[in-house]
């Protein structure tokens, strides 16, 4: 019968150490819906994903004590929240890429209800939020998280991830990776607006009688939203080489 109790106390230390770190990667990990729905939504998740992590579940004493159990769960809800916001990189270069080019077409004054927050924002960024979730999941990276997460708990055995500034750097690259996406893919579309700006400034210095500003934003809107739509056609193999990097930085993650 004792040996039965450790066991089962075993097993729970082991969920409860699996289920800080499934926890913390849910807090980034860009899922639509997920962050305006109920907290016993979310809590289900995580307890889902962490029973069926069960085969990767660590060993831990059932001998351990109450404080070094509480420092193992805060350095793995660390872990965990290194690993979503790394994958949340990812896709918020598609967001940062939106914001730039609805600034500079004007649709800054375009304003819709965000629905994963409730709250007021561009037009575009709530499209480019959409199709990016929903090619988040239509190109299977969310199986690909699941799988990076199961192998972390291989890799980083329970308590043995310490929050450092050589575990950091991985995440500051991969934040580095999603700046630079972001400006590469607004970049196109801040070219065209210039272009425009500049062949109408200097057809209103031609012949000052013409009234160009009424036919400025409508032409930039419109030339951005097709860019835009190009883009999009092309967002799930940019969502791919994005998240590949990703990938890479989370392994260089794990490996500190």
């Amino acid at each position: 019968m004792h040996g039965e109790l450790a066991l089962s106390t075993a097993g729970l230390l082991g969920f409860l150490v699996t289920l800080a770190r499934v926890a913390g990667v849910f807090v980034f990990v860009p899922i639509p819906g997920l962050r305006s729905g109920f907290e016993v939504a979310r809590v289900v998740l995580s307890f889902t994903v962490t029973l069926a992590l069960f085969p990767y579940w660590p060993q831990v004493d059932a001998g351990v004590s109450a404080g070094l159990l509480a420092v193992w769960m805060v350095s793995e809800a660390a872990l965990g929240i290194g690993i979503g916001l790394a994958v949340a990189f990812a896709v918020e270069a598609i967001n940062l890429a939106a914001q730039v080019m609805g600034l500079q077409a004007g649709y800054a004054y375009a304003q819709t209800i965000d629905p994963g927050t409730q709250a007021d924002s561009a037009v575009l960024v709530v499209l480019s939020q959409l199709a990016a979730g929903l090619a988040f999941f239509a190109t299977g990276l969310d199986r690909d998280v699941l799988r990076v997460f199961a192998g972390s708990l291989i890799s980083v055995p329970a308590g043995s991830f310490t929050v450092s500034r050589a575990a950091a750097e991985p995440l500051l690259a991969a934040a580095g990776v999603m700046f630079s996406t972001g400006v590469r893919l607004a970049m196109p579309v801040i070219a065209v607006l210039v272009m425009v700006d500049i062949s109408l400034a200097l057809l209103g210095r031609i012949n000052a009688q013409l009234q160009l500003l009424t036919v400025a934003f409508p032409i930039k809107m419109m030339l951005a939203l097709t860019i835009f739509g190009w883009i999009l056609f092309l967002l799930p193999g940019i969502l791919r080489n994005t998240m590949g990097i990703t990938f890479s930085a989370t392994k260089g993650l794990l490996s500190r």
